[in-house]
């Protein structure tokens, strides 16, 4: 796990000072409910109206026929909650819809390294390069796999605490998608999109 991933899972985890000490049996998976704001529980609850509404916009532009072809990938109702397995993953952005009079209401970025780690019973999740790089960890119950995490920018080393400044936190909805595919869901970030889609490719052999 790399420095700034491991410092955004210790400021969302409560710190990691007895993580040396505890070395022979993995932690209880932790409550994301306890770590997430309050803004990001009602975002999270409305990822659905998101996705909903960012095809809607996305449609009535002219791009049906590329939501057409990502299949699965943008069908809300395909997931299923899941944990990826530690690995390196190639990843794409999709954005969809906008807010307010502006913009474009379908963006698909080329693709980028993106990567999962888990160490010690926390998983987390970082986007690699590029001028904005989210970073966190991903908690998984019986309900769902949720992200929770912070944007890092530019040349920035080091992540913000999560909950620090609500422009940066970001929540998401972890799933898995048929063809060994993965999607995290993002909805209503605090910038130009109603909700962004990353796909999430196996790179190479699950590390575990």
């Amino acid at each position: 796990m790399n420095k700034a991933v491991l410092i955004a899972a210790c400021a969302l985890l409560g710190g990691c000072a007895r993580a040396a000490a505890v070395e022979t049996a993995a932690p209880a998976a932790p409550d994301w409910r306890r770590v997430a704001t309050p803004a990001d529980r009602a975002r999270l609850r409305e990822w659905r109206t998101a996705f909903v509404a960012g095809l809607s916009q996305a449609r009535a532009a002219g791009h049906g026929a590329e939501i057409a072809r990502e299949g699965v990938l943008l069908d809300p109702d395909a997931g299923r909650s899941a944990k990826p397995a530690a690995g390196d993953y190639r990843c794409r952005v999709i954005k969809l819809g906008v807010k307010g009079s502006g913009g474009v209401p379908y963006v698909a970025y080329p693709p980028f390294m993106c990567r999962i780690d888990e160490e010690a019973g926390v998983a987390s999740f970082s986007k690699l390069t590029g001028s904005q790089r989210p970073v966190g960890v991903i908690f998984g119950d019986a309900q769902r796999t949720v992200f929770l995490g912070t944007l890092m920018l530019g040349d920035e080393k080091r992540a913000l605490d999560y909950g620090r400044d609500r422009e940066r936190d970001m929540v998401g909805a972890v799933e898995a998608l048929p063809g060994g595919r993965w999607r995290l869901i993002l909805p209503y970030p605090h910038y130009e999109s109603l909700i962004d889609v990353i796909e999430l490719v196996p790179a190479g052999p699950a590390r575990s």
